[in-house]
């Protein structure tokens, strides 16, 4: 099972056991943090995207722009894959995200991932102008357009929703660039095995992980790079540099569910600790293979 880093700073969610350090983290703090994260051997950072939140949203208010935030970290980083997760399709056209994440692409070289999601959070769906009560129909759409989109700079496309051609997209994403869906509903993980390679849950049980995984064995039996990535629970924070046998039994319990990456939350004081903690879990990792 791989490590990643769901990055800190650039979301913050009250009551999940994030610091308050993070809540005047700098620029500078994220890339020593992904630097370290390279250094040490972790597969993948991490941004969510969110526009416009409800004042005194439950889950946080605070989300950076993940092109911005990944681009920047490109330029101090040459290997670590850089994620968006999740990018919500019902915000964006389809040629918008390949353009925006092919562009990425283009300038940190093929080691971006673009997850996606239908997304749950009506008031920014008003907001923005988008259709809510069908985004599952839609991003499955939207989906299959990017896909279209992907390895060509003259792509095609007719759906019910969005349909293009004519057009030349220049950069766009390369044909394999790895998509992740996320989302725990049936859709969501039907979407994933259907248009995607990976699925992304978060907040699922080690339990409930475990028997999805299971329940999609079947399907999944010719999908050998298919990607399980998984965001413990708030409950689920981890201190390895104090408790690293709380932190190996996570990660046994995590890789045997049948996640193929983890991205850990972590306790810490500061950015520096946050790294103090990154290159604990990653021995404990060492030590469990």
């Amino acid at each position: 099972m791989k490590l990643g880093v769901w990055l800190p700073v650039v979301s913050t969610h009250p009551g999940s056991g994030e610091a308050g350090w993070q809540a005047t983290g700098t620029a500078t703090d994220l890339l020593s943090i992904t630097q370290a994260a390279e250094r040490l051997g972790y597969d993948c950072v991490c941004a969510p995207e969110h526009v416009g939140v409800p004042i005194g949203r439950s889950h946080g208010t605070v989300y950076w722009d993940p092109v911005s935030t990944l681009g920047f970290l490109a330029g101090g980083t040459s290997v670590i894959r850089l994620a968006v997760l999740v990018a919500v399709l019902g915000y964006h056209h389809p040629l918008e995200l390949a353009k925006r994440y092919g562009t990425l692409q283009h300038l940190a070289g093929e080691r971006i991932v673009l997850g996606v999601g239908a997304g749950g959070t009506q008031e920014e769906f008003d907001l923005l102008g988008a259709s809510f009560h069908d985004r599952g129909v839609r991003a499955d759409e939207s989906l299959q357009a990017i896909r279209a989109a992907m390895g060509t700079t003259t792509p095609s496309f007719a759906g019910r929703h969005h349909s293009f051609g004519g057009v030349v997209v220049n950069p766009s994403l390369a044909a394999g660039t790895p998509i992740w869906v996320g989302g725990m509903s049936r859709a969501a993980v039907r979407r994933a095995v259907r248009l995607g390679d990976g699925w992304a849950p978060t907040g699922l049980t080690i339990d409930a992980l475990r028997e999805q995984v299971r329940t999609l064995a079947p399907q999944l039996r010719d999908r050998p790079g298919f990607e399980v990535v998984y965001l413990p629970r708030p409950e689920q924070v981890l201190n390895p540099a104090d408790a690293p046998a709380k932190a190996a039994e996570l990660l046994d319990a995590v890789a045997g569910a049948g996640a193929t990456t983890l991205l850990p939350r972590l306790s810490s004081r500061s950015a520096g600790h946050y790294v103090e903690q990154l290159a604990a879990l990653a021995e404990v990792a060492g030590q469990l293979n």
